[in-house]
């Protein structure tokens, strides 16, 4: 790769030379010699006809583009908030495409309108405060219209109001993992710092906090649906970023300070594998695992582990490592019940320190 990368720098830096000795040249003034070079009526003709192709095939490029890689859009948000993030998302793609398509069809057609020919003369235009007018001021109103909207949206997102109920739940990063601490009955998370990190005590919970007494430390992210999750994120390292693209939910954690994110998960994992979008995806995912399990079988190595159910995960959007990519965590949304029911199986800080 790295050979191809030098061999592309080499060749454009020849390209430029040689272009750079065309103006010379030309700058030099034109003689009778040079004549053949200028370009002629067939020539402006060629190249006229040729930029109407392009945008013919851009177009269809661009079209192609939106209905080949459709299927890598995600489906509906799975977090109260999500719909806005996706409608501010859909608006900007909305607007850039269309003035693309307007632009580069002006572009294009001017071009070829306004070929040289023999004969043609340009008009000397000095300026027309009227037009410098409407391409100004239209631009500035679209666009401080969508950062005003996208500032409220942001606003609404990131400035919440705590619910009476909500649940708070600190992720803890560290290479190339992810670990959740509950609040325990109390909903208050412990007073935590590395220098406390010995034994069990892996996220550095204060032994002498009683708050953090009936605190949880868990593997796996269990959130009940329709109730509001006030996530703590901390770092034990570098820096990471707490992503979460089913919920449209993304925070950095930073190491030696507290960043925090909160959102309201609308789908349990059950609900989301039987939507036809996840099942679709599901068959396509198992198609191109056994595909792939035949060619490792063939090469004598195992085959790939069973992927039969769609699950929500918790991953690293910073590239942190050696590992990054499979610094991943299991998310399960589920009813209140399930949830209190599966949070009654775990051990508190206490019950692990007491037993180590």
């Amino acid at each position: 790769m790295t050979v191809f990368l030098v061999l592309i720098v080499i060749i454009l830096f020849a390209v430029a030379i040689w272009q750079m000795s065309k103006i010379y040249a030309l700058s030099k003034g034109s003689s009778a010699e040079d004549t053949q070079d200028v370009a002629n009526g067939k020539d402006n003709r060629i190249n006229a006809k040729l930029m109407v192709m392009f945008m013919v095939f851009l177009y269809f490029l661009m079209f192609y583009c939106f209905w080949h890689y459709s299927k890598f859009y995600l489906p509906e948000a799975s977090s109260a908030h999500g719909g806005k993030y996706d409608n501010l998302m859909f608006i900007s793609i909305a607007l850039i495409m269309v003035v693309q398509v307007i632009t580069q069809f002006l572009l294009h057609f001017f071009a070829y309108k306004y070929k040289g020919e023999k004969g043609k003369r340009a008009l000397f235009y000095a300026d027309n405060d009227k037009l410098e007018f409407i391409w100004t001021i239209i631009p500035v109103i679209v666009l401080a219209g969508l950062i005003i909207y996208g500032l409220f949206t942001w606003s609404d997102i990131m400035n919440f109001e705590e619910d009476e109920d909500a649940l708070v739940v600190e992720l803890y990063a560290q290479r190339f993992n992810w670990k959740a601490r509950y609040a325990g009955e109390d909903n208050i998370l412990g007073d935590a710092n590395v220098r406390f990190i010995e034994g069990v005590n892996q996220l550095g919970i204060d032994p002498s906090d009683a708050d953090g007494k009936d605190d949880v430390v868990t593997q796996e992210l269990h959130l009940p649906v329709g109730r509001q999750v006030i996530f703590k994120l901390r770092s034990q390292d570098v820096l990471h970023s707490a992503y979460m693209p089913h919920f449209r939910a993304q925070m950095n954690v930073v190491p030696g300070m507290i960043t925090q994110f909160s959102f309201t998960p609308t789908v349990t994992t059950e609900e989301i594998r039987e939507t036809e979008y996840m099942q679709d995806k599901m068959r396509t995912i198992q198609e191109i695992r056994k595909e792939k399990s035949k060619e490792l079988v063939a090469a004598g190595e195992p085959a790939l582990d069973s992927y039969d159910e769609f699950d929500y995960y918790l991953l690293c959007n910073k590239i942190c490592g050696a590992s990054h990519y499979n610094m991943q965590m299991k998310i399960i949304v589920e009813s209140q019940e399930d949830y209190e029911a599966w949070l009654e199986t775990q051990k508190t800080f206490e019950a692990s320190i007491a037993q180590q």
